[in-house]
């Protein structure tokens, strides 16, 4: 097996991360949001942001795998 694939595996693990990071993001913003809920809007623009800056992790990961196995 080419070394390439395989680091082309590991880049793509990023998305594991961002999928976790998020999904753990949403249920503490959903907790916070049934506390305080005239807090609402300010807890949802944090969540988005945080997980729009979370997403792009997993984006640059497939990024590098593609570029890899371009390469490869």
């Amino acid at each position: 097996m080419n070394l390439a694939v395989i680091g082309a595996g590991i880049a793509v693990l990023t998305g594991i991360g961002a999928g976790i990071g998020i999904g753990v993001a949403t249920g503490k913003a959903t907790e916070a949001i049934a506390r305080q809920p005239e807090e609402a809007s300010k807890i949802q623009t944090a969540l988005i942001i945080g997980a729009g800056l979370a997403e792009a992790t997993a984006i640059y990961g497939l990024i590098v795998a593609l570029m890899i196995l371009a390469k490869a």
